[in-house]
Parts: C-alpha cells; sequence; structure tokens
C-alpha cells in the first residue's frame, strides 16, 4: 500500500483508511481485531472512529487493539466530537467544555496520550467558532492532540475557520473529511478545490455510498429489507443516495468497467476515488474479513483514462448556476497534486 501526505503537513498515511464505525456494530472485538491486524499486514497505518460510534465501543475495542499491538507510534488514529454523547444539556456540540470532556473519555477509550487528529463531526451553529478553534489548540498546545480536522463543513464554513486560525496562529485544520463517492459529486463544486488549494487532505466517508456502490444491487432487483439499503428509515436523511435512474446508470457503469477490468464493483468505486485530485484516502467500513480483502484490492493499480471518462459520464451531475457559468468560461488548471 503506498502512503501520502495529509494535505500540507509532514504525517504520511495509507493511501486507504480502515473505518471501524463497525467495531461493536457488525463485528464484535475478535472480528474487530482481526480486520485492524489485516489492514497493517497490507501496509495499512490510518485508523477512523468517533466518540459516539456504538456508544464508544469502537474506540474501547480500537484501543484494546493499541495495547495488544504496542507501538503506537506506528499508527495514525483519527476520532471524532460532536454528536450526542450523553444526555445533559452539554453533552453535544462543539463548546469548549464538551471538547475537553470528549477528549479525556476518548483517550481513555482508545489507552493513548493522545490522538493524531482530532476532527470536529459537523458544524455546530450554536458555539461560536472562536470558542471552538481555541479549544482545539489548546489541545494541540497541550500534546493530546497532533492534527485538527473537520467533517461536513460546507465551504464557507471551512475557509472562516481557516482564516480565523491564521489570524489568531491558532492550529488550523489540516483534513476535511466529506462525504464524496460517484453517486455523491457536489463535493467537486467547491470543497475539493479548496482543500487542494489550502494543502487541507481529504479523507471520504462514504466512498460506497452505503452500500449502493459495493456490486449488490442490480437494476430490477429489489434489495433485500434487512440490507442498509433496503432499510429506508436509514437513508431518509440521504436522498441523493436512494434509487434514481443516475444511481442504476452509475451502476451499470461500474459492473461494465469492474468485468472489463476483472475487478469488483467496490474495487473500482474505491480505486476512482483514489485517482480524484486532492483526496488523500477513502476511508473503508467492512464487518468481514472478505469484506476487507475485497477493499484492499482497489489499491495497487490504476483506471485507465477511458475507464475514468466512462464513470465520470455515467455520474456527472449537471451543474447549477454560478457553477455552470464559471465552469464554462474559466479556465481550468490542470496536473494532478503532487502531495494528494
Amino acid at each position: 500500500m503506498k502512503y501520502r501526505f495529509l494535505g500540507r503537513t509532514g504525517l504520511k498515511v495509507s493511501e486507504l483508511c480502515l473505518g471501524t464505525q463497525t467495531f461493536g456494530w457488525g463485528a464484535d472485538e475478535p472480528t474487530a481485531h482481526a480486520l485492524a491486524d489485516r489492514f497493517v499486514a497490507a501496509g495499512g497505518n490510518f485508523f477512523d472512529t468517533s466518540n459516539i460510534y456504538n456508544q464508544g465501543q469502537s474506540e474501547t475495542m480500537l484501543g484494546a487493539w493499541l495495547k495488544r499491538r504496542g507501538g503506537r507510534s506506528q499508527y495514525v488514529i483519527a476520532t471524532k466530537v460532536f454528536f450526542p454523547a450523553g444526555a445533559g444539556p452539554n453533552d453535544a456540540g462543539l463548546s469548549r467544555k464538551h471538547i475537553f470532556d470528549q477528549i479525556d473519555a476518548s483517550l481513555r477509550r482508545l489507552q493513548t496520550e493522545y490522538v493524531d487528529l482530532y476532527q470536529m463531526h459537523c458544524w455546530d451553529a450554536a458555539t461560536p467558532l472562536p470558542e471552538t478553534l481555541r479549544a482545539l489548540d489548546d489541545l494541540v498546545r497541550a500534546g493530546k492532540v497532533r492534527y485538527v480536522g473537520a467533517s461536513n463543513y460546507t465551504p464557507s464554513h471551512l475557509t472562516r475557520a481557516i482564516m480565523l486560525s491564521e489570524m489568531h496562529g491558532w492550529a488550523r485544520f489540516d483534513c476535511l473529511q466529506p462525504e464524496y463517492s460517484l453517486l455523491v459529486r457536489s463535493t467537486e463544486w467547491e470543497l475539493l478545490p479548496l482543500c487542494r488549494d489550502e494543502g487541507i487532505g481529504v479523507i471520504c466517508w462514504s466512498p460506497l455510498a452505503g452500500g449502493w456502490l459495493s456490486g449488490k444491487y442490480r437494476r430490477g432487483q429489489l434489495p433485500a429489507a434487512d440490507s442498509r439499503v433496503g432499510r429506508a428509515d436509514r437513508w431518509d436523511d440521504l436522498p441523493e443516495q436512494r434509487e434514481t435512474a443516475r444511481t442504476w446508470r452509475i451502476i451499470d457503469a461500474l459492473h461494465a468497467v469492474a468485468a472489463a477490468r476483472d475487478k469488483t464493483p467496490a474495487q473500482v468505486a474505491l480505486n476512482w476515488l483514489l485517482q480524484q485530485p486532492g483526496v488523500t484516502a477513502p476511508i473503508m467500513g467492512v464487518r468481514t474479513l472478505a469484506q476487507l480483502a475485497e477493499n484492499l484490492g482497489s489499491a495497487g493499480w490504476a483506471l485507465t483514462a477511458d475507464d475514468l471518462a466512462t464513470l465520470d459520464a455515467a455520474s456527472a451531475i449537471p451543474l447549477p448556476s454560478p457553477y455552470s457559468f464559471i465552469n464554462r468560461y474559466t479556465r481550468q488548471r490542470g496536473g494532478a497534486d503532487a502531495r494528494r
């Protein structure tokens, strides 16, 4: 597995990140540890979790694995904070109190003295942004956090955060975790160009769009009621991932490219992301060793220009104004970001 710099930083992370949301849901502790072992054996060093995944079980299982493995410095551990971690009035959000409380809780569960990347799990409209950024800077200065990042921020939120950090000399966001896949490409309109311009790493959540791009679903075949796609309640807040003509067009193209390259649809979908300029790593979420082995097969090869053109055409989204106007009349810069 290859390694890439996380944005403008000197931190090198594996080109695939193991998401541990399944630890404690779908994967018990022995399975979770076997998944982590297999990932590291393949060259992976980058793990993503959150304080609220499965009521903290994800961090706890990952922490037990870290203690068993030893060599903490060899692994890059990313966790997150924002969503409710309790029933109290201050048990959610990005206030100084909640951030300080939750970093200590995460460190206890992870059995480590620091996390490499601490991410704001969602924009908090209720907390003044300077309060959040100053709290993060204090955690970096205290040695509890090495780098800070954001997830589910709009371009304006991210831009404002960068400006405030630079004005005050605070630790700056060096990573963004947006949703990005062949099904969800609006990230390309502003967020990816902003991250490339500012030297911010990008790690993509839901790279297989909640299972839609895994190869399990085909046009005219209803998904199983107990599958991730079949559970309509799970995706009520994600209409872009529901069944549409565009979805089936993408899936058809995915299967065609996969068959021509002797790969699986999931491998093709992940490899497409690996080849997008500015992307550091997709985050793989797996429950079994078989799923992990398949996803690991997305690295070590590259889609051809024709493959990329086929997938891009199938997944293209008509640009709204003013993006369509800008795209028509503005000279586009070419070339890939060498640091990713």
